[in-house]
C-alpha cells in the first residue's frame, strides 16, 4: 500500500499535520470510508492549517515573552476595581489595535495592571498579531547595552515592527536624558503604525514630571496619550485582601 510512503513524503515536505491526519484516517478506516475523496482530502488540509496556526501562535507567544500567563477569558470582573465591562469588551475585541491606538492602564499596585496588559497581549497573539512585553527599567538597560555593542538601531527597529508593545512599570523614576531620547524614538517609530500598552502606578497627569524635560515630555506624550484609551483601576490591592482569583494569583507586580 502507498499509505505509509505517502505519510513519509508528507513529512519530508513539511506537511506534518496532513501526515498525522492521514495516519489517523488509515487507523480508523471504517470511520472515514463513507466519506468521498474530496471530503477526506479536506480533512487533511484542515488539519495541516490548524497545525500551522498552532505553531505560529506558539512562535508569537514565545517572541512576546509575556510576563504573566494570562488570558482575557480568566479576567475577574466581579471584584470592584473600576473596570467597565463595555470598555473591556471593546479592548478585547481588538479593533483599537487595527486603528493603531494606544492603551494606558493606571492605578495603585496590586490591582492587576500587568495581568490585564499581558492578557490583552495574549489575545492579540491569538488574533494573529505580533506582541512584545518589556518592563520599562529593563528595556532601558537593554537599550543602553545595545548602544554599546552596536545593536541599538536594530533593537529599535525590532520594537517598531511589533503590532502591540507592552511597556510595564512606567514612571518608577524620572527618566535620564538618554532614556528620554530612546522613549521618544520608540514612540515616534510606532506613532500611527502600532499600538502601545503602558501600565503605571502614576496617574497620567503626572507623566510629564516623570519624563523630566518639558520639551521632550510634550513630544513623547503627544505621540502616546492623545489617541489612547484609558483604563483607570482603583480600590484595595487584590493581593493584600486575598480576593484575587486563581489566574490573578500570578500577577506578581501589578
Amino acid at each position: 500500500m502507498l499509505t505509509h510512503p505517502t505519510s513519509e513524503q508528507l513529512m519530508t515536505l513539511g506537511l506534518t499535520g496532513m501526515a498525522k491526519a492521514l495516519d489517523e484516517q488509515r487507523q480508523a478506516q471504517t470511520t472515514f470510508e463513507p466519506l468521498g475523496f474530496e471530503d477526506r482530502l479536506g480533512l487533511l488540509v484542515d488539519r495541516e492549517a490548524a497545525d500551522r496556526d498552532a505553531k505560529r501562535l506558539i512562535a508569537r507567544l514565545k517572541f512576546a515573552a509575556l510576563r504573566q500567563s494570562a488570558c482575557v477569558e480568566d479576567l475577574d470582573l466581579r471584584t470592584a476595581r473600576g473596570i467597565d465591562r463595555a470598555v473591556m469588551a471593546h479592548l478585547i475585541d481588538g479593533s483599537w489595535i487595527q486603528r493603531h491606538e494606544n492603551l494606558l492602564i493606571t492605578g495603585p499596585t496590586g490591582l492587576g495592571k500587568s495581568w490585564i496588559a499581558c492578557a490583552l497581549g495574549h489575545k492579540a497573539c491569538r488574533d494573529g498579531r505580533s506582541a512584545a512585553y518589556h518592563r520599562v527599567p529593563r528595556l532601558f538597560e537593554a537599550l543602553a547595552i545595545a548602544r554599546g555593542d552596536g545593536r541599538h538601531a536594530r533593537m529599535l527597529k525590532a520594537i517598531a515592527r511589533v503590532e502591540v508593545l507592552i511597556l510595564d512599570d512606567w514612571g518608577l523614576s524620572v527618566l535620564t536624558a538618554t532614556e528620554r531620547r530612546d522613549l521618544l524614538e520608540i514612540l515616534e517609530d510606532r506613532h500611527e503604525r502600532g499600538s502601545t500598552i503602558v501600565t503605571s502606578q502614576l496617574p497620567v497627569d503626572h507623566w510629564h514630571e516623570a519624563i523630566g524635560d518639558p520639551t521632550l515630555a510634550d513630544a513623547i506624550l503627544d505621540r502616546l496619550v492623545h489617541n489612547a484609551h484609558r483604563l483607570t483601576l482603583s480600590g484595595e490591592s487584590l493581593r493584600r485582601r486575598g480576593a484575587i482569583t486563581k489566574p490573578l494569583d500570578q500577577t506578581g507586580q501589578a
